[in-house]
């Protein structure tokens, strides 16, 4: 029988874009946080030979760029195996929607295998294959929330923010995170105030108030590889307000909203259904609000779902709730 894992979403609490560097990636800080959503992979090992997706989503390719064939590719080299691998993505989250769709796929394709062939790969190797695929990759490694620097891929565990209502809104359109980075760095060199420098300085700001946050006990441990804990402390009632208090935005929202106005209007519909929160993930085009309660978000879901838009409720997911459920699959 094949192997079937549930590939969960996240959203981004933050974004934060530097800029532009010689490897053609910019330097990122945003926090990572798992959400209940999920497509389901199914990886089967045959005799033979090859990587086959299967996907009745048009829009998902199926060839050597999807991420879930590079990963399987890398995870049979590593471990010296053969076989014909099958992969069934079963698609709920959307194609370019922000969520790490994609990139959670792959790492549940990972995991798949592994069980599959009957062998783990060391810690390192799944670290390694995964953030070489892709800079989203590594925190589905993790779960829960999840710090992350460098371009993404270098990521953290944090102490989980307390469980979250949310209402997930998905236009019907597609933003290309290429091409958002790139009208990123078109606005720094338009705007005589936000040089690359100051692109820079935005980083560094986005570090100073996370890290303030951290140091005041919002958060008890942030973890490094090593393993040592950065900063300690008793958590506060009210983490995630006191996150946006310190200025937490998604960068992206500067030049994603003025491509797709109707991004922006998604937005402001969440915005009068009275959330705590609301922000664009990744680069879009889906957008999330936080409500105060789970009956809060369902109502507002359906309200919003209505007026005409793709909307959903659900709750983010706690890293012990995020390992429980895909190894219990």
């Amino acid at each position: 029988m094949p192997t079937s894992i549930p590939s969960f979403a996240k959203i981004n609490l933050g974004l934060k874009i530097g800029p532009a560097r010689s490897d053609g990636f910019h330097e990122l800080r945003t926090i990572y946080q798992t959400i209940a959503l999920h497509d389901v992979v199914k990886v089967d090992v045959q005799r033979g030979a090859g990587i086959e997706i299967r996907c009745k989503d048009p829009r998902v390719p199926q060839d050597e760029s999807n991420t879930c064939y590079r990963v399987a590719d890398r995870v049979l080299r590593t471990l010296k195996q053969r076989g014909k691998v099958i992969i069934q993505i079963d698609k709920q989250l959307p194609v370019q929607g922000g969520l790490g769709a994609a990139s959670s796929n792959a790492v549940v394709t990972l995991l798949a295998l592994e069980r599959e062939l009957d062998m783990q790969l060391a810690p390192e190797d799944r670290l390694a294959i995964a953030a070489e695929v892709g800079s989203d990759l590594p925190l589905f490694l993790i779960g829960g929330t999840v710090l992350g620097v460098d371009r993404g891929q270098e990521v953290y565990p944090i102490q989980d923010l307390p469980t979250m209502h949310l209402v997930v809104v998905t236009p019907e359109i597609g933003v290309s995170t290429p091409k958002a980075f790139a009208d990123w760095d078109a606005l720094v060199e338009r705007e005589a105030e936000l040089t690359h420098a100051g692109a820079a300085g935005t980083i560094k700001q986005f570090a100073s108030a996370v890290y303030t946050w951290l140091n005041k006990g919002f958060l008890s441990q942030a973890v490094p590889a090593s393993g040592v804990p950065a900063v300690g402390g008793d958590r506060a009632e009210t983490p995630l307000l006191d996150l946006v208090r310190a200025g937490i935005e998604n960068d992206f929202e500067r030049v994603v909203f003025p491509e797709h106005p109707e991004l922006r209007e998604a937005k402001r519909v969440l915005e009068r259904e009275g959330v705590q929160y609301a922000s664009l993930s990744g680069s879009g085009s889906t957008l999330y609000g936080v409500f105060a309660s789970a009956d809060e978000a369902s109502a507002a879901a359906e309200r919003i779902a209505c007026a005409g838009w793709s909307a959903v409720a659900t709750t983010t997911l706690r890293r012990s709730a995020y390992w429980e459920r895909l190894t219990s699959a």
